[in-house]
């Protein structure tokens, strides 16, 4: 079975945040999110670095992840994971 979906994380070093998104398409929307968009609440952040990914089978799966991952417990959750692999707390 193929991976279609990914669910990612980005962080603004410059602004100390972090946006959570899902895609088909990582390097597309990555470039969208740094470049391409005129409009949209990720422009006045830029740049923008990846620091997490998962991937997912299906749109479904995909979305239910980033959905918790938006919700306190899952901002929480994500913390704890990007803290043990060194992504968290940002460095300045």
């Amino acid at each position: 079975m193929k991976v279609e979906f990914v669910v990612y994380i980005l962080h603004s070093k410059k602004f100390n945040k972090y946006y959570t998104g899902f895609t088909s398409n990582l390097i597309e929307r990555f470039k969208s999110h740094n470049y391409l968009s005129k409009k949209g609440s990720t422009i006045k952040y830029r740049p923008w670095m990846v620091v997490y990914v998962e991937f997912y089978y299906s749109k479904p799966e995909a979305m239910k992840r980033e959905k918790y991952l938006k919700s306190g417990k899952g901002r929480e959750s994500l913390k704890s994971t990007l803290a043990s692999e060194g992504s968290y707390p940002p460095q300045a």
